[in-house]
């Protein structure tokens, strides 16, 4: 136990906001806390360390990164998950952070962003409108923007992105596209995903009129071979940037395949403000 304490000491020590830290593996006993100190002891940070994540932590100054990676296995020991699952999740994530090639190109449209439109880390999440998971994460996402851990830090970008598969999608698709062009967007997702259940294209203008927009002006944007035309060029951007399923996110430009939790997305997007603010390194 001592040697695990001591690998995670500077997680329980730092106050920062910019960290999110949890003291979750100074209470773990038997298989977890050997689980724990197993990985801890084999897997490398990605960036600012070439040594192990409890010889990282033990550095001075230490790597910001390797007391998040080392939080991330925590919480994942916690939950149960195993050392070929947490191996996997981590390389993913690593994949995510420094994959090369060149960022995304990606139309923001102001109408369906949400944020400060300077941030400096841009969110962009392609999703279809009759997503189930969609309808949860997008959710997420717009609370921590508007009113959470990211306000005031990150602009959140959505594409439309209609899944075949999804009954309803591009009758959806459309409304969220009028929606956007008649200045009611999240208005109109929120209230549409909020109401996943009840989904019929025929209630889409009721859902309209809840939102405060023209029952019949919206019917008739959301008809307009031009709304058609935006929704196919959204999703055809998607397919360019290689978007196969939804959600599938891009944090300045670089595709996410890491986990699809919020609180590993948003420990994420807090490692990339560390990177672009400077914060990679920590000096107790």
């Amino acid at each position: 136990m001592r040697e695990l304490k001591l690998a995670l000491v500077l997680a329980a020590t730092l106050a920062a906001p910019v960290w999110s830290q949890t003291p979750t593996c100074d209470a773990f006993t038997g298989p977890k806390h050997e689980l724990a100190l197993r990985l801890l002891h084999t897997e490398h940070p990605y960036d600012c360390c070439d040594d192990t994540l409890d010889r990282c932590l033990a550095a001075r100054p230490t790597c910001a990164l390797a007391v998040r990676l080392a939080e991330s296995i925590c919480r994942r020991v916690a939950a149960g998950q195993d050392e070929a699952r947490i191996g996997r999740s981590l390389s993913r994530r690593a994949r995510s952070m420094v994959g090369g090639g060149a960022p995304a190109v990606i139309a923001i449209d102001p109408a369906t962003s949400v944020g400060h439109e300077n941030a400096p880390v841009t969110l962009v999440v392609y999703a279809c409108a009759r997503g189930p998971y969609c309808s949860k994460l997008v959710r997420a996402l717009v609370q921590e923007v508007r009113a959470g851990r990211l306000e005031g830090r990150v602009r959140l970008a959505f594409r439309c992105f209609p899944i075949r598969g999804h009954e309803g999608s591009t009758e959806a698709g459309l409304a969220f596209t009028a929606a956007a062009e008649l200045g009611r967007f999240w208005e109109f997702l929120l209230h549409s995903y909020r109401h996943f259940d009840e989904f019929a294209p025929s209630r889409q203008r009721e859902w309209a009129v809840a939102v405060g927009l023209d029952g019949d002006t919206f019917a008739a944007r959301a008809a307009d071979p031009a709304t058609r035309e935006k929704l196919v060029a959204s999703k055809k951007e998607g397919i360019a940037n290689g978007v196969e399923e939804t959600p599938t996110l891009f944090i300045n430009g670089r595709r996410w395949v890491g986990d699809l939790e919020l609180g590993e997305l948003v420990d994420a997007v807090e490692e990339e403000m560390d990177r672009l603010g400077g914060r990679q390194w920590y000096q107790p």
